[in-house]
């Protein structure tokens, strides 16, 4: 698969290639990486790079992805291309909004019942001491609402579901 990606105002060519079922060989502009990936819960991944483990987590956003990583947030966009197919996977059925991490719910900004559109916050959780604002990645109705202010969570809890 090849796609353009802006991470950090910075546009990049990215490559990814997987050799059946072994590690994928990723090229990042003129750099190229050969990762192992494994799913981590339904937003965690532990990536092996060369003999270096690295545990993230990957929030789908409307333009692309929220990836945690090592403390830090960094925001990936996709080319538009990319952003609208993948708008339109997302437009369909019901969403559900889980924890990228594990942490504690610090608000909830929605309730059952509340509209919502693509990139309104519902949930605030703070995980290795940093806020974050989970978002919806779509326009929809909150079907429930998962999690209470204070409640410690696992990450890839469910949290808030959408319809």
């Amino acid at each position: 698969m090849r796609l353009e990606a802006e991470v950090a105002g910075r546009r990049v060519r990215v490559e990814v290639r997987r050799r059946g079922e072994g590690p994928y060989d990723v090229t990042i502009g003129d750099r190229q990486i050969q990762l192992e990936a494994r799913a981590a819960g339904p937003m965690g991944l532990s990536l092996l790079v060369g003999n270096r483990s690295h545990d993230v987590a990957v929030e789908r956003t409307p333009t692309g992805f929220r990836v945690h990583l090592a403390g830090e947030v960094v925001e990936v966009g996709l080319s538009e291309a990319v952003s609208a197919a993948m708008g339109a996977a997302v437009a369909r059925g019901p969403a559900r909004i889980t924890a990228p991490m594990p942490g504690k719910i610090v608000r909830v900004l929605v309730g059952p019942g509340t509209e919502v559109e693509a990139g309104d916050g519902v949930v605030v959780v703070e995980a290795m001491k940093m806020e974050n604002e989970l978002k919806a990645a779509r326009a929809g109705r909150v079907r429930a609402v998962h999690v209470r202010e204070g409640q410690a969570v696992d990450g890839g809890a469910l949290l808030v579901e959408l319809e």
